[in-house]
């Protein structure tokens, strides 16, 4: 997905009374079942991880990106969702095996990526961990999760959030979700909250089965 038209606009035009969106990303993930979120911080991540070590949810640290994939696995294996946040570039990049591997055996993973502010990104600037164009690094992962999203715009990012995770319960794959860092503290549109559809079963395919 691109940036949307909307990215732009300011946050200081926007409710102070909204949810901040990094805040919401938490209480769904919460409301999910994660109680712990594995990681390894990096700078385009920490305000992410200031909301995260101010929230229910309790960080684990691990001692590398893909240990902290692989233990998020292993997680959402017995607990139905797991969760973990790093940096972007160097960080996310040393996840994608193991996000592969999720992928590959039907393991709900959520992968949050921090990366460079909105505002950061405009005008091609030379940021450290850069390896290209700014979309290459969520390219990669649409190759190997169910859904992505990047929560740049706060008109859509709350709706965003419950997609991504939506998607990753209902098809029981990884999800990944980027978030530039000054976009954490921002105020976002509220929703009326939906309920999930029930996911059907189809009767012939499930005698097969059997």
């Amino acid at each position: 997905m691109t940036a949307s038209p909307t990215a732009s606009r300011s946050p200081t035009s926007i409710h102070s009374d909204w949810p901040r969106i990094g805040d919401y990303l938490l209480l769904r993930l919460k409301e999910a079942g994660v109680d712990h979120c594995f990681g390894v911080p990096g700078d385009y991540v920490l305000r992410f991880y200031d909301r995260l070590c101010r929230s229910d949810i309790r960080h684990i640290g691990t001692t590398r990106e893909d240990t902290a994939a692989f233990a998020a696995d292993g997680y959402a294996r017995s607990r139905g969702l797991g969760a973990l946040a790093v940096t972007y570039g160097v960080g996310a990049l040393n996840v994608v095996n193991a996000v592969a591997g999720a992928n590959a055996e039907s393991s709900p993973v959520v992968v949050i990526s921090g990366a460079p502010g909105v505002a950061e990104q405009r005008d091609d600037p030379q940021l450290h961990h850069r390896f290209g164009p700014f979309r290459f690094q969520r390219e990669i992962f649409e190759r190997i999760t169910c859904a992505c999203a990047v929560l740049d715009d706060p008109y859509t990012a709350l709706r965003q959030i419950d997609r991504t995770l939506g998607a990753a319960r209902r098809y029981s794959r990884p999800v990944y979700i980027e978030l530039p860092r000054d976009r954490v503290d921002t105020p976002a549109f509220p929703i009326p909250h939906e309920p999930e559809e029930e996911a059907g079963s189809d009767p012939e395919a499930l005698a097969e089965a059997v």
